[in-house]
């Protein structure tokens, strides 16, 4: 496979470094601030092309970087020019456009991925394995904290985290959805409460700004098999000594690493000894790419199109993701729960021993 690689940012380098772990070829750069993109191509040994030659190229897909407002924008072209797309996350702002990518790509045959791939991570994936092995009997619900003082304490230009698209939901929310869907499968229908503590922050500099979205969240996920999800997200608290993911089941519990991470400490309870109240264990890390290993969604979308399989960091499960987030801002503002209208098949687990 061989991308066009849009959007230079600071993530650009880590898909740059790890396309030479994977089997596809980065071969151009672009940005909408060309300097960005010759600087980036100088430093990889790479060709830089103005915008919009990236859709006339000869790479059969593109890998979109942009910031989020422009994720639709880029796809859309590279769709109707024939190509692939890759978007980071989320898969679009707007569930319009988001629908309107799909039906493309399916009109013209085309493959869509999104991350977070981090759900094919060594941790995720064995937690999985482990779930549906029986390590804590059946699930029954799941318990996820993101919660963080917010970007305007280090950031150098932090004000489009609060706007539209974004906020704790939209930067974060997608790497705990995305796990969740990848353990239990899709969602059925979500509640919420959300609040903004603050009508205005500053940067570090000092520099007043608005804030325009929900800062702090706290959901309920209903999954389609009957799992039971909590969700608090927050740009607004110092985060306490709560894990990030706690997972319950009838005969035990699992800890799960930072969603963020493809792997990190997993700890399991056994459910035994006085009261069910048995014994904590570290669960050793079972499945392949423990390491930062962004672009292995892209990788598996390329070998799937080889193997005319789906890939797992699929564009339906991208859109169930943003429906997910656009149900939960839904529901804290009306006060009653939504039903979910996505139902996308769950990603099959990572083989043992893959090399993508």
């Amino acid at each position: 496979m061989k991308i066009a690689l849009v959007g230079c940012g600071n993530i650009s380098d880590t898909y740059l470094e790890n396309a030479k772990l994977f089997a596809f070829e980065i071969a151009y750069l672009a940005d909408l601030e060309m300097a960005r993109a010759t600087a980036q191509a100088e430093k990889y040994g790479l060709q830089a092309l103005p915008l919009e030659q990236v859709f006339t190229c000869d790479a059969d897909t593109i890998l979109n970087l942009t910031i989020p407002a422009a994720h639709a924008e880029i796809a859309l072209k590279a769709l109707e020019a024939g190509k692939y797309i890759y978007n980071e996350k989320p898969l679009a702002i707007s569930l319009e456009d988001a629908s309107a990518m799909l039906a493309l790509s399916k009109a013209k045959n085309l493959r869509i991925g999104c991350a977070p791939d981090t759900f094919l991570g060594a941790g995720l994936q064995t937690a999985r394995a482990f779930i549906e092995s029986g390590g804590i009997g059946q699930p029954v619900g799941a318990s996820l904290h993101m919660v963080s003082s917010g970007p305007d304490r280090w950031h150098p230009n932090p004000s489009f985290f609060f706007q539209a698209g974004a906020g704790p939901l939209f930067d974060m929310g997608p790497y705990y959805i995305t796990a969740m869907l990848h353990l239990f499968g899709a969602v059925r229908r979500v509640t919420a409460f959300a609040a903004q503590t603050r009508a205005t922050r500053s940067d570090k500099y000092g520099n007043p700004f608005a804030v325009d979205v929900p800062t702090h969240i706290t959901a309920l996920l209903e999954h389609q098999n009957g799992v039971l999800v909590t969700l608090t997200i927050s740009f607004d608290a110092v985060r306490g000594s709560n894990q990030n993911i706690e997972i319950y089941g009838s005969s035990g519990a699992l800890v799960v690493n930072d969603p963020n991470n493809f792997s990190g400490a997993l700890r399991y309870c056994d459910g035994l000894g006085d009261w069910g109240n048995g014994d904590w264990h570290d669960l050793a890390v079972s499945r392949p790419y423990s390491q930062n290993s962004r672009g292995v969604g892209l990788a598996d979308m390329a070998q799937a199109i080889l193997e005319n399989r789906p890939h797992r960091a699929s564009g339906d499960l991208a859109f169930h993701v943003l429906e997910v987030m656009h149900s939960i801002l839904k529901a804290a503002e009306t006060g009653n729960a939504v039903r979910l209208e996505s139902s996308p098949e769950q990603p099959a687990l990572l083989e043992i021993g893959a090399n993508l």
